[in-house]
């Protein structure tokens, strides 16, 4: 306690507001994965898929609410990096892992292994190390001195490979792969996350200095900013939605963090320079903290692959018989097996 109370008192107030809008955020959002997936199949069920190109989602109400629920959570978001460093705010995506899995399990019989349920407290283990040893925020005058850090040629240089990527993954291994390796749509979101938070964060900051009486608004950086966010918000949520349709949800939603998180944190690290406010020993406890929450993203991951296993293997002959006619590829362990099919 006397641990807590010392990190209360040291921790910002700008950090505090951060952290209680990145929880909010996570509730929403891991929500709004549930509510999302069960309007994809209610759309999917009566118009083409979305992973197989459709759009037949857009007129489904159900998926809609979902929407709702990961925009208010998405505003929480956005808003919580305009407070604290992205090093803070993005792990702590973990909690809507465990919102995601648990969600799963009740509303869509995604069952969750009891090794399930040890990886999402290693998540909780995790982002509260993280927390406890997060870096202040750094202090900005003008959505300016964001742009010099985002023009300086470390950064640049990240985003040049980052965007190299994306276009290699779109249209080389989306057409091929994107149907049966899970890692091709996630790919795409999580290079093209890792921008939009950078961008986030910048006019989250043009924002609250605006609201404080600077006004940011007349800086062209500013717009820039905006315009990035929106392409790169866009692009984010039509790979998710392919993802999401295409595999379980509780394998997208931990590979998804995984892999987000990493790429944001080096983005944050390279731009904002998060490290260089810290000593060694903080840095290695986040670290620390980093690696117990991939550890429990990882355990999700596998202990869905032994439930799969579990399932497949009660099948009776007969189904499997009939699946193999129905050209059921047991290759993709991932993959839902209705999505195989021709709707």
């Amino acid at each position: 306690m006397a641990a807590v109370r010392r990190w209360s008192e040291g921790m910002s107030s700008d950090n505090v507001k951060g952290l209680v809008l990145a929880l909010s955020s996570s509730l929403f959002i891991g929500a709004s994965f549930i509510v999302k997936k069960k309007g994809l199949k209610k759309a999917g069920a009566s118009g083409i898929r979305a992973g197989s190109g459709g759009y037949s989602y857009l007129l489904e109400p159900l998926w809609w609410v979902g929407m709702i629920t990961m925009v208010v959570g998405e505003i929480a978001n956005f808003a919580a990096y305009a407070f604290a460093p992205a090093i803070l705010v993005t792990p702590l995506g973990a909690l809507s892992i465990i919102i995601s899995a648990a969600l799963a399990h009740i509303i869509l019989r995604e069952k969750l292994h009891t090794f399930g349920i040890l990886g999402c407290v290693l998540c909780v283990v995790g982002s509260t190390a993280i927390v406890l040893h997060a870096p202040p925020e750094r202090q900005i005058e003008s959505v300016t001195e964001v742009w010099d850090l985002a023009t300086e040629p470390g950064f640049l240089f990240y985003a040049l490979l980052v965007l190299t990527a994306v276009f290699i993954l779109i249209f080389h291994f989306v057409p091929q792969y994107g149907q049966s390796h899970i890692m091709v749509y996630i790919g795409v979101c999580s290079l093209v996350g890792s921008i939009s938070v950078m961008s986030v964060k910048a006019l989250g900051i043009a924002l609250k200095l605006t609201f404080s009486g600077m006004n940011q608004l007349v800086y062209p950086q500013t717009w820039a900013f905006t315009l990035v966010v929106v392409t790169c918000v866009v692009t984010q949520m039509n790979y998710l939605n392919k993802a999401l349709d295409t595999f379980n949800t509780a394998v997208v939603s931990p590979i998804y963090y995984v892999m987000f998180t990493t790429l944001t944190i080096l983005a944050s690290v390279i731009m904002f320079k998060d490290w260089d406010r810290q000593n060694p020993t903080q840095i290695i406890t986040e670290m620390c903290g980093f690696v117990t929450i991939l550890s429990g993203t990882f355990l999700l991951h596998k202990t869905k692959d032994m439930v799969d296993g579990t399932s497949l293997t009660s099948m009776s002959m007969r189904q499997l018989k009939h699946e193999e006619e129905d050209g059921f590829d047991e290759s993709i362990p991932l993959k839902r097996q209705d999505s195989l099919r021709i709707p």
